[in-house]
């Protein structure tokens, strides 16, 4: 994705961004209703690939029982390996790419979402220190707030993907851990569902990810990111960017003036500067005032040293937390998410 009028200036130092967007949506369809070439195909060679892989994961603990479980029905998905082999990369403007993502409709939803669960989202930002606008947006981003949780399930998906090679050992680790997460029941196989990549739930966290950072909120004993009642995946993500340095308090950036004839050389994390420093350089909020918190270790951020501009976002909060819920599907995630909050904040 090519952003053309706007600049990021990041918070920390691992604030890379990067500016290519991948198709890789979720399938909407019922699971009854799933296209032919997202249900399970005869393949030998899948198969005993499968053998094989059993005999690994019993190695590693994970128990026949389990094993029986999680792949009776599965299978090899040919739209899978398709949709892994077949990403397309799209350019488009920040504004453009706003106008899909955080449109008016969007926002309206996600005023009516933060509404509907205010009381849960208020318990989650006390309990982790993440604001109940920010959890919203993720949400949104992520499903549509519950629309696209994925309905492919989620062990033949991994698995497909691990047989088909192109990211094998990636797969495979994403296949043990959900084996781990049907083991600790979590969820039941059938429900076990997701993206074609294995992107799950309300908050799309692959195995791993859930593995590392679901929250059991209601206290059931489950930590449950695919049902209808989003608890556990708002406080799932709440977690998520609490462990990965969010800093309550902190707001997550300003819209920021840069001079005319900015220096992209000033462009990338190689060059943190504080804050204080870069009224120096001309650049000042949007308002025509400089910041008044000298947060220290900024860095100017582009997606492309030629997308020069004169305005753009002072970016103050850890983004690569935001980032990484978009690793696997996306990599546009950018200061979308804070401008899908601030709207409906």
């Amino acid at each position: 994705m090519q952003f053309s009028r706007r600049w990021l200036i990041a918070a920390l130092p691992a604030a890379g961004l990067v500016g290519c967007a991948s198709s890789n949506s979720a399938i909407s369809t019922s699971r009854s209703g799933l296209p032919p070439e997202f249900l399970p195909q005869h393949n030998p060679a899948y198969d005993r690939w499968v053998q094989a892989f059993q005999t690994r994961a019993r190695s590693r603990g994970i128990s026949d029982a389990t094993l029986r479980t999680a792949f009776q029905g599965a299978g090899y998905l040919p739209g899978v390996v398709e949709r892994d082999r077949n990403q397309t990369e799209t350019k488009r403007s920040l504004e453009d790419y706003l106008a899909i993502v955080a449109n008016d409709t969007k926002v309206a939803e996600g005023r009516r979402k933060r509404a509907a669960f205010s009381g849960i989202l208020g318990e989650i930002e006390r309990r982790y220190g993440v604001p109940a606008n920010v959890v919203a947006a993720v949400w949104g981003m992520e499903s549509n707030y519950g629309a696209r949780r994925g309905d492919i399930p989620v062990i033949s998906a991994v698995s497909t993907l691990a047989y088909d090679g192109r990211r094998g050992a990636f797969f495979e680790k994403q296949l043990m851990a959900a084996l781990r997460i049907l083991a600790r029941r979590d969820i039941s196989a059938a429900n076990l569902t997701g993206s074609w990549a294995g992107a799950m739930g309300h908050t799309q966290f692959i195995p791993t990810t859930f593995e590392a950072y679901a929250a059991d909120f209601r206290g059931d004993g489950r930590r449950d990111i695919w049902s209808d009642d989003p608890t556990d995946a708002l406080a799932s993500a709440a977690a998520y960017l609490a462990k990965s340095g969010w800093r309550s308090g902190q707001p997550w950036g300003l819209e920021v003036a840069l001079p005319a004839g900015f220096s992209t050389g000033l462009a990338g994390r190689g060059n943190k500067r504080s804050i204080a420093s870069w009224p120096r350089s001309g650049r000042q909020n949007r308002d025509g005032r400089h910041p008044a918190r000298p947060w220290i270790g900024r860095a100017v951020v582009a997606p492309r040293p030629e997308c020069a501009s004169v305005s753009g976002v002072q970016q103050l909060q850890r983004h690569p937390a935001l980032q990484q819920f978009r690793k696997l599907r996306h990599r546009d995630w950018l200061s979308v998410g804070p401008h899908q909050w601030r709207r409906a904040a």
